[in-house]
Formats: structure tokens, sequence, C-alpha cells
């Protein structure tokens, strides 16, 4: 019995050895793995590039129109509405209720948007861009 168990044992650590990679070949697969990853972000910065040189409305205004839309929510929210509210409660005596914007998800995006490009402004003083 004790043969068949050490034959089973000696079979499972070869399997294992097998599979056990050295840590130069680890190295050398994150490396790949990193450079594959940057190839395809160097790729999707030449899409980005084409789509905003594109004279087509519909391509290169997706980005302006999302930071207008956030703009103009971010405006109505923190000073068109308040401002109204105001004017209409003091002056003309309003008491109903003004329209109120969610603006969880357009804060988050603006915020997002205005990061990364602070992030781009940073990259292109400490020279760290391409």
């Amino acid at each position: 019995m004790t043969p068949i168990i050490g034959d089973i044992i000696q079979t499972v650590g070869n399997l294992a050895s097998d599979l056990i990679t050295t840590e130069k070949e680890t190295r050398q697969l994150e490396i790949d793995e990193y450079n594959a990853e940057t190839k395809r972000l160097e790729s999707q910065t030449e899409i980005n590039k084409i789509e905003a040189a594109s004279s087509s409305l519909w391509v290169s205004g997706a980005r302006p129109f999302i930071m207008w839309v956030c703009g103009i929510a971010f405006a109505y929210a923190s000073v068109f509405e308040p401002v109204l509210r105001f004017a209409a409660k003091v002056w003309f005596g309003y008491a109903g209720d003004f329209p109120v914007i969610d603006t969880n998800l357009t804060m988050q995006v603006l915020f997002g948007i205005l990061g990364l490009g602070v992030m781009r402004s940073y990259d292109k003083k400490a020279g760290t861009s391409k």
C-alpha cells in the first residue's frame, strides 16, 4: 500500500513542478502583459485623436456634449436655481417648488473629466507627456 501512495505523491509532485514557473518566466509574462496593454492604450489614443479631428459633429462632439451637459447641470444646480428661487420667493412671493436636478451622476462625470484635465496639465508641465 505504501508504494502506491508514494507513486501518487511523486506523480502529483512532478505535475506540480511542471506547472510552477520560474521567477524569470513569471517576470517575462508580466512584461509581455504590460507591453500588450501599453500597445492597446496607444492604439486607443490614436483612435481618440482621429475622432477628435473628425469634421462630423456626431464623432468629434461627444466629449464636448458631455462636458456642456454636465456644466449646464452644475450651473443650474449651484447658481441659477438658488438665485431664481431666492428672487421668486422674495420679490414675487412664489411658494411653489422648483425643479430639482439629481446631480450625482453629472458631478461624478464632470469631476472625472476635470480631474483628467488636471492630470494632463500636470504631465505637460512636468514634461512626462508624449
